[in-house]
Formats: C-alpha cells, structure tokens, sequence
C-alpha cells in the first residue's frame, strides 16, 4: 500500500510539472524571441504526461501500448517533415486525430458503464463526444478544403442553417435526455452519429478566405473535449491542458474574427469566400501595369524605405529563402527593410511568422499590421509577395463587397506598389482587388521565388 501510494505521488509531481511547462509554453510562444523555448516547453511537457500515464498503476500489460506508441510515431514523424505550406492542413489533422481519440475514449468510457451512476460524469462525457465528434469530422472538412481535395469555395445549399441548427438541437436534446433517464443508453449513438454529421456540414459552407479562423475555432473545441474527458478519467493534467488549450483557441478565435472585422456568426454562417463572378470577369477588361525582374530591381535599389507584404502566394512558392537573400542584398545597400504582417495572411494563425522565421530573418523587422500601417505614406516601395485579400482597398471603400470594415495592410498608400502574382486571378476569398489597377502599382507576374531570384540576381546578390 505504501508501495501504491508513493507510485501515485510520484505520478501526481510529474503531472504538476507537466502543467506548469504547458502553462510556461504558451507565455513563451506569445513572443517569437522565446517561441523556441516554448515548443521545447510543450515538448517536455508532453513526454513527462505520457511517462507519468505509463506509471499507473492500473496498467497491467504495456504489450498495446507500446504497439500503439510505434504505430502513433510512425504516423506521427511522416506527417510532421511535411512542407511549410501543408502545415494548415496538417495542423487540422492534428485536431482531428485528436478529437477522434476524444471520441473513442468516451464511447468506451460510456459502454464501460463507469459514468452511468453520475449525472454529471454523463454530461461531461456527452459533451466530450459531441464536441470529440464535429471537432473530427469538421477538421477533415479542413485539411480537404486546404489541401484541394474538397472545393475551397462554400458548399451552400438552401436551408442549411436551419440544418445545423435542428442537428444541434437533436444532439443537445438526446444529451440531456440521456443524462435525465440513463437507462435509455440507445440515444449515445446517436448523439455520436449526429456529432459527426454536425462537424461536416458546420465546415463545408465555410469558404478559405476564413479557414485561419476556422483552425483556432477547432482548435479550441478540441481543447474542450479533452477538459471534459479530464473530468470523465478524474486526470487533472487533461483538464488543466484542454482548459489551455480551448482557452488560448478561443482567444485566438476573437483575434482572427477581429482581423478580419467579422463575428463568429458571421464566419460559420457566412459562406464567406464565393467568387464574384462579374467581379472577376470585368478585372480582365482593365489595364495594368507590369515591369520586368530589371525593372523592380533598379526601383527598389533607388528606395530607402521598402516594406515587403508576405501572403500564401510566397508559401506556395517556398519563396521565403529568397526573400531573405532580397533583404539582405537591400540592406547591405542601405535600404531600409521591413516586412508586414497580417493576423490572417496565409492559411493559418502566424503562417508568415513561421515562414520568415524558418528564412532567419531577424524577429525585429517584423511588424504587426497596427504598427506598421501609419508608416506606409512614408513608404518608398511596397512589395507584395502573394498576398491578396489583406492588401485589398475595397475593404475600406466598397460598402457591397464582402471584406467591407475588414482591416487590411495600406499598401495602396506607399509611393509606389509592386505585387509578385502568377495572373490576375482573384485571391482565396474570391474577389477582385482594386489595387492591380492602381496607376502607383506594378504587376510582376510570375513564380514568386523565381521573380524574386531574378531581382535579387540582377541586384548583384545572386548567382
């Protein structure tokens, strides 16, 4: 018994250490100074949970869990040396292998019949399955929608809120039933089977323009379920990491929506991201200016001030190499170099950070869109690298399009313009941007990182 006791002692410091690292790991990733640190913080955190769960005593054969262990890592490693522009969608199934063992934990918990005796244990363990259940299904929606498998437009059908919202209710309302009359143990499928179908159609009428919103929003809910699985197995660690967890996904959430001037509502509601068709029809009739890797190189050699404007376009391109070659061959000619940064630019919360910073390039030249947009009139040259919706003016101007109040970058305010772009397609929420058309703006198209290459090469950094 002494034996017993002192084993769950020990397990119940690693648990409290654990939790002190995942408190310190989100502070230090609030910064891009000590974000290092507060991956490593996560990391050893998350090892001492696993190695404090393995020493329970209730374990009588590790035979499973260590198959369990090679199988996750085999998984695991492929799905984290993927490329920089599939992080989005490998974060969403991230979400969704981990809402799926939220799931699966509390449909055994339930069978089990461990909860049965409590009200309470069975209103957590509903509410687990339920949000286990959409967080899974609506996070395949996803990573579909970011990887191109599924349409990245809105999948609208009329009525569909009114469809939610009765598949809402039936879930809830199968809950709370099942939680009054235990007995009726028939409705927990359904509750499981409805959860699912709520996830796929909660995310499919979401258009891409709002997945990086849409990620932290599934980030939380998954956080949640994993609380209240805490509560379902008494582990006080899963409660304390899912609390972290929903908490700083929800306030991520409130920031996202912020940046883009909408509300939650709005975002899962809104089928936000449809192509105007007219719009983009008539961005094909207008005249633009272009200028050749020559061109841009010689403006941006006779600048003092330039501002460069990240978007996916650079991600997609895995440009952010060369983009730190063109900053450094501008700052050794005594340019001044700083770059933009967009809440929502990119497919989720802090792409161009992680991009910029997998480049080295140095944390202080990158400044925030508050900060940086009273500076853009005394701008020489904006440079815009495939960004197209958070550059987009008719979000201060045009009352009828669907980004109206959404704060962007004032990249139009710069003395002059130049946007690295493929053609003239609209951008991920597909609307025409007025700024193309601007007499200030010069259109490079082509291959961001090899229109960059060029400049830098011409700008005598390259080979």
């Amino acid at each position: 018994m002494t034996e017993l006791a002192a084993s769950q002692t020990l397990i119940e410091v690693i648990y409290l250490i654990a939790s002190a690292l995942f408190i310190l790991s989100l502070k230090w990733m609030s910064s891009p100074t000590t974000a290092r640190h507060g991956i490593w913080a996560g990391e050893i955190g998350m090892v001492l949970a696993i190695a404090g769960t393995l020493l329970h005593h209730g374990i009588v054969d590790y035979k499973w869990i260590v198959i369990a262990l090679v199988l996750g890592s085999g998984i695991g490693v492929p799905l984290g040396m993927v490329q920089m522009t599939a992080v989005p969608q490998r974060t969403a199934l991230s979400h969704a292998f981990g809402a799926l063992c939220v799931t699966l934990v509390g449909t055994a918990e339930f069978y089990l019949g461990t909860q049965n005796a409590s009200k309470f244990g069975l209103s957590v363990l509903s509410m687990e399955v339920i949000l286990g259940g959409l967080t899974f299904t609506g996070s395949l929606m996803a990573a579909g929608k970011l990887q191109e498998i599924l349409p990245q437009r809105p999948i609208t059908y009329k009525g569909q809120n009114l469809v939610n919202l009765l598949l809402f209710i039936v879930a809830i309302g199968s809950a709370v039933y099942l939680v009054l009359h235990p007995e009726t143990k028939q409705l927990f499928p359904l509750i499981v089977g409805v959860s699912l179908v709520f996830g796929v159609l909660l995310v499919i009428p979401i258009g891409g323009a709002d997945m990086p919103t849409v990620i932290s929003l599934l980030n939380s809910y998954a956080g949640l379920s994993a609380a209240a699985m805490g509560f379902v197995l008494n582990n006080k660690l899963l409660i304390i990491a899912g609390a972290l967890d929903g908490s700083s996904g929800l306030i991520l959430s409130v920031i996202m929506s912020k940046a883009m001037n909408r509300s939650f509502t709005n975002v899962l509601f809104g089928a936000f991201g449809q192509v105007q068709a007219s719009a983009v029809g008539g961005a094909e009739a207008k005249p633009v200016r272009s200028a050749t890797p020559e061109e841009a190189a010689a403006i941006l050699a006779a600048a003092n001030k330039v501002v460069i404007v990240p978007g996916y376009g650079m991600a997609v391109a895995q440009a952010q190499h060369k983009v730190r070659e063109l900053y450094d061959v501008l700052t050794k000619k005594g340019v001044e170099v700083r770059f933009a940064i967009h809440p929502v630019a990119g497919r989720m919360p802090g792409h161009m950070n992680v991009l910029l910073a997998e480049a080295d390039i140095p944390y202080d030249r990158l400044i925030e869109m508050d900060e940086i947009n009273g500076d853009f009139p005394q701008t020489d040259v904006a440079l815009v690298i495939g960004a197209n919706d958070v550059t987009n003016p008719a979000a201060r101007t045009d009352q009828s399009s669907p980004i109206f109040g959404m704060p962007i970058l004032d990249v139009d305010k710069a003395h002059t313009v130049m946007v690295i772009k493929r053609g003239m397609s609209p951008g991920f929420a597909g609307i025409d941007n007025p700024l193309y058309y601007f007499d200030r703006t010069l259109m490079l198209f082509g291959d961001a990182k090899q229109f960059v290459g060029a400049i830098v090469r011409e700008l005598g950094g390259g080979h």
